[in-house]
This record gives structure tokens, C-alpha cells and sequence, in this order.
């Protein structure tokens, strides 16, 4: 009679690996995902610096992604959310801030334009056009150009 060896599956770093594999994931990402399948917090960051250091998990890669996947259809406050939802530090978010804001009046009309395309007829729809502007991450101020723009267009 052999002894069954019972295997707990895919190691930590392979898990990881594959997360990685099917697209850029941050530390924090990982560390919860990982952690059911850990027996200490300690292996976990064993296996997150060693990555790190190979160069497979990137925090620089993930803010990029993000922008580039979100930045069409998102203004800069939805972004910088979702970022530090991801647990990216505030200075990789600090240095992508002028990126995302440099285009973001443009976006957001581009938004607006897919959306609605007429400029509001009365104050209930300015309102329902600027929340839903608001909904998608664009900053007040962007908002009110963007609508204003729309309004002299049609007069």
C-alpha cells in the first residue's frame, strides 16, 4: 500500500505568474489573491519582491495600463480612484496626473458627443448630461466647459 501525497496545487510564485499572464496586476492585487493560498504573509512577499526584481510585476507598467485602458471612456478622478483602489503609490499617481489631464477636455467632449451630441435643452437636462459626465470620473470644471461649448455651438 503506497502513501497518497497530497499536492496543494500550483506554488505561489506559478499562481502569480499566471495572474501576470492574462494582464498587469498591482502588489496589492496580488497579495489578495494570493493569500488564500498562502501559509504566511511572509511567503507572499517573498515571492511579490522576488518578481519585482525580475521585473515581472510593475507598478510603473500597471499605472500604464490602466490609463491607456481607461482614459477613453474615464476623466482623471475615476483614474486616480481606480489607482489607488489597485494600491499604487501616490507618486507614480502624482507623476500620471499631467498625462491624463492633458487631453482630458477633449475626452470628456468626446464622451459627451457619443453619449448625447445636442446641447441641453432645459436645466433638467444639463443636469441629468452633467452627472452622467460626473458618473465617468470628469472633474467639475471640465464639465462646465465642455457643456458651455456644447450650448454656444447650437445657439
Amino acid at each position: 500500500m503506497g502513501v497518497a501525497v497530497m499536492t496543494s496545487g500550483p506554488s505561489l510564485k506559478t499562481r502569480a505568474l499566471r495572474y501576470l499572464a492574462r494582464r498587469e496586476h498591482s502588489r496589492l492585487e496580488l497579495e489578495r489573491k494570493l493569500a488564500p493560498h498562502a501559509k504566511t504573509p511572509e511567503e507572499i512577499s517573498f515571492v511579490l519582491d522576488a518578481l519585482e526584481q525580475h521585473g515581472f510585476l510593475s507598478a510603473v507598467r500597471m499605472v500604464e495600463q490602466v490609463i491607456t485602458m481607461r482614459k477613453r471612456n474615464f476623466g482623471s478622478q475615476r483614474i486616480v480612484h481606480e489607482l489607488r483602489e489597485k494600491g499604487i503609490a501616490e507618486n507614480l499617481i502624482a507623476a500620471a496626473l499631467p498625462n491624463i489631464k492633458e487631453t482630458e477636455q477633449d475626452r470628456a467632449r468626446e464622451v459627451w458627443r457619443k453619449k448625447f451630441g445636442t446641447a441641453p435643452a432645459n436645466a433638467k437636462e444639463l443636469g441629468r448630461q452633467a452627472r452622467f459626465l460626473m458618473g465617468r470620473g470628469f472633474p467639475p470644471e471640465v464639465i462646465r466647459q465642455v457643456l458651455r461649448r456644447a450650448d454656444e455651438e447650437e445657439a
